[in-house]
């Protein structure tokens, strides 16, 4: 892999990680739009390591105090706080994604990476976000989050096993249907992706470990680097305006995306 490559894949990953509009379809479809080649698993994981560290190193706050009070909270310890009730329900909204995807896996990484499939999924689940932003009652925020509706939004977070999916707007779908208010949903939507990235990024370096394949350390660095710093900025300006533009320009985009994947397949 050249670093052209590297540092295209590194950005496009960076970027669409945390909007609603899927990274795992840009990956896809990016090495097929510039004529690269597949970028293989090692660098699959990188790109979504440099990710997982821009999540952290945003809500390195929350996330130590999320930890410490859930810590607090086992039985018998300190009573429960809206930051170890946020920390549970963190860990229960990822548990239905890690059952699915370790019984999914092999269908997941074949069938499923179809560009037919991926541009139905970026039309149907974008007109559904859509949806559930023009109805969302948008009254309350991520700590409001109980154990119920942790469940229903890891549920429907095993959607994003579908590539064009988009694991952010479909947990930030759920979260809106759910009366969260734009920002809080994305809040949530952005630390559940922080044990499952985790969880996703280990069962593919396992895969890695048990085949014998060539590391290229340059590329795997820059994907680390570039998604990190892309990804950090993404989460920061997302934030900062989701509340005043709403998810229409993402749910417009998801559309165009889906139209032309179809002009591509069939023109």
């Amino acid at each position: 892999m050249d670093w052209v490559q590297a540092l295209i894949l590194s950005i496009v990953q960076g970027l669409t990680e945390y909007l609603p509009i899927s990274s795992s379809a840009h990956l896809i479809l990016a090495p097929r739009l510039f004529g690269f080649a597949d970028q293989g698993l090692a660098f699959d994981v990188a790109v979504h390591l440099g990710s997982l560290f821009a999540v952290l190193i945003y809500f390195r706050r929350e996330v130590n105090a999320i930890t410490r009070a859930w810590f607090a909270s086992l039985p018998g310890s300190a009573p429960a706080t809206a930051d170890s009730r946020l920390g549970w329900a963190i860990i229960i909204g990822t548990i239905p994604v890690v059952i699915a995807g370790g019984l999914m896996k092999g269908i997941v990484e074949t069938e499923f990476r179809s560009p037919l499939i991926i541009a139905i999924a970026t039309i149907v689940f974008g007109l559904v976000l859509w949806w559930a932003d023009v109805r969302a009652k948008r009254v309350r925020d991520e700590y409001s989050v109980s154990i119920k509706d942790a469940l229903i939004i890891g549920c429907f977070q095993v959607l994003a096993l579908i590539p064009g999916t988009s694991r952010s707007g479909i947990t930030i779908t759920a979260g809106l249907m759910l009366g969260l208010t734009r920002k809080g949903a994305s809040r949530f939507s952005f630390l559940l992706a922080i044990p499952t990235i985790l969880m996703s990024s280990i069962l593919v370096i396992k895969d890695l470990i048990e085949t014998d394949t060539y590391v290229d350390w340059n590329a795997l660095f820059m994907g680390v680097m570039f998604s990190w710093v892309s990804a950090y900025a993404c989460i920061y300006l997302f934030l900062k305006m989701i509340e005043r533009i709403g998810m229409l320009p993402f749910v417009i985009y998801r559309l165009l995306l889906g139209g032309l994947i179809f002009v591509l397949l069939y023109a």
